[in-house]
């Protein structure tokens, strides 16, 4: 820990003598030089990449962490020579061998091809072992901004109807032996359906035949990268035809907050106006989103009082912030540019994410024999859908 204290020490070192270049270098007009601004660059990269050692410091403590940990467990009692295996279906352990055993081709054996029986999908694949299938959704959040901040529920059917309020009721001031005035809650729905995503895995004859390949491990890997990335993009961007319905998308995504005056630049009151645009309930939870460069044209940013808006982390346990409210970036936010929608602002708890319950993964085993390959389809199914517009705002650029 004392490594990523002293990171963080020179990264706010850094970002004080930064923020005190500025200060000194800009011009009558604001303004810093061609030179200076190389200069600030410079310094600024610095934080950028001071941050990423950080970030990969605490990913190394923490595998260290899961490498010292104890591999086994005392005995409390005397052991049981027969084993029972108490879970049934896809949670079994006869399931679990039987799946990786036909998934490597090896022999599989009647009792264990009667329990592929109970995880058999409708196009021709088997889904997989609920212990593997809760890894690939740990994986998942891992890799998925978004996910990891949603409600996330699980369906057993395609479609799930979310009742929401639309409008509330109020009360009313009345005089002594007055009529009460109606004023109900108006309720809508919100459907979210099971829109699929997939990807295809390629593995070598060899690779598969050799025990020290961990299948299960490469397959959840290549599965969380890929769906993740793909998760995410939808659940920012996408239109709600095949895929998700996203945060960023102009029906049923999130209220504009604010409209900058520049397609090309933000100023720090758009983003003050942008914080106060959410309502209070919402602000107690709310989290920024949004691009790498983004973050970089908000470093430069004050407010009426001359703090900075941006700030980093500086002790362990700390988080860099904006406007005292943390941040994520996101490759799929887009980038300032006219008409973009470059910061999503709220509470993300309240864009719901439906996975249809079991992950698929089929063999193809004569399409790539050729080359010695043996192909895994690897899909899923779900939705993602914004329940209440008014718990995200977002800063779109003026339009050209």
């Amino acid at each position: 820990m004392s490594k990523i204290n002293e990171l963080r020490t020179n990264r706010a070192k850094t970002w004080e003598q930064a923020k005190a270049f500025l200060d000194s270098h800009r011009n009558e007009k604001g303004l810093l030089s061609a030179e200076d601004t190389q200069t600030y660059e410079r310094m600024e990269q610095e934080i950028v990449d001071l941050g990423h050692e950080i970030d990969r410091q605490e990913r190394l403590d923490a595998m260290e962490r899961e490498m010292q940990a104890a591999v086994n467990t005392p005995l409390t009692s005397k052991p049981d020579n027969q084993k029972n295996d108490t879970k049934t279906g896809r949670a079994s352990d006869a399931y679990k061998k039987a799946f990786w055993n036909q998934i490597r081709m090896r022999g599989v054996t009647p009792e264990l091809r009667n329990a592929l029986s109970e995880g058999t999908d409708s196009e021709g694949g088997y889904l997989v072992p609920d212990e593997f299938e809760h890894q690939l959704i740990k994986g998942l959040e891992e890799e998925n901004v978004i996910r990891a901040h949603a409600h996330v529920i699980t369906t057993s059917n395609g479609l799930h109807k979310i009742p929401v309020v639309a409008s509330h009721g109020t009360a009313s001031w009345m005089e002594e032996e007055d009529a009460y005035t109606e004023s109900d809650e108006v309720f809508g729905q919100v459907n979210l359906d099971a829109h699929k995503v997939g990807s295809l895995i390629k593995v070598s004859e060899e690779l598969l035949q050799d025990s020290a390949f961990n299948l299960e491990q490469y397959i959840h890997g290549e599965f969380a990268r890929r769906i993740g990335a793909k998760e995410e993009d939808g659940f920012l961007n996408g239109d709600g035809s095949h895929k998700p319905t996203g945060i960023l998308n102009g029906t049923g995504g999130a209220q504009v907050g604010v409209t900058t005056n520049s397609a090309t630049a933000i100023t720090a009151d758009e983003l003050i106006d942008l914080f106060y645009s959410l309502k209070s309930p919402y602000r107690k939870n709310a989290i920024w989103i949004l691009n790498d460069s983004t973050i970089k044209a908000i470093r430069k940013l004050k407010d009426g009082t001359g703090n900075y808006l941006w700030q980093p982390a500086i002790k362990d346990g700390e988080v860099d912030t904006i406007l005292g409210k943390r941040y994520f970036t996101s490759a799929f936010a887009p980038e300032i540019a006219a008409g973009a929608k470059t910061i999503a602002f709220g509470d993300f708890y309240y864009y719901w994410v439906g996975d249809r319950q079991g992950i698929s993964i089929k063999r193809l085993n004569e399409l790539y024999a050729g080359n010695g390959q043996v192909g895994f389809l690897v899909s899923k199914r779900l939705d993602g859908r914004l329940i209440l517009p008014e718990a995200i705002k977002v800063l779109q650029q003026k339009a050209n």
